[in-house]
């Protein structure tokens, strides 16, 4: 079972994503109000909180959002998720369409430490059924 640690927007591309308490998904879009929503396959981007403590283990302090993802999971090893994988908190469906990206050029993490997970272990999905996911709420791999 998953856990939703945080939800995290940005109005704008090119700037830090802040945390909010609760989100709206929107079919063929995303994330209501997030600058990187849209009709394509990465619509909403989870990186787990587990991936992040490993990159605070090599000295940087990190808070929930810090790789630009959305939501940010605490109880599920979502790199190792199969593509076509859906997760859901009894309301909102997501399906994993992409796992890992390519780094964009000047990752201010990447220069400070030489690594970066995002690309490795972050996953994009799309909405398949819309509603609303809060701070807290379950997120868990469906059948």
């Amino acid at each position: 079972m998953g856990k939703i640690i945080s939800l995290n927007i940005s109005r704008k591309k090119g700037v830090n994503k802040e945390p909010v308490e609760s989100i709206e998904l929107q079919v063929d879009h995303g994330m209501v109000g997030d600058a990187h929503a849209g009709d394509w396959h990465r619509q909403v981007s989870l990186l787990a909180e587990e991936s992040i403590d490993f990159m605070r283990n090599k000295g940087l302090e990190l808070e929930p959002g810090a790789f630009a993802e959305n939501i940010t999971t605490e109880g599920l090893e979502l790199a190792t998720l199969p593509l076509g994988t859906r997760l859901g908190n009894g309301q909102v469906v997501l399906e994993v369409t992409q796992i890992g990206k390519k780094c964009h050029h000047g990752c201010a993490i990447f220069k400070q430490v030489g690594d970066c997970i995002m690309p490795r272990e972050g996953i994009f999905t799309k909405v398949i059924v819309p509603g609303t996911l809060r701070r807290g709420d379950s997120l868990d791999i469906l059948p």
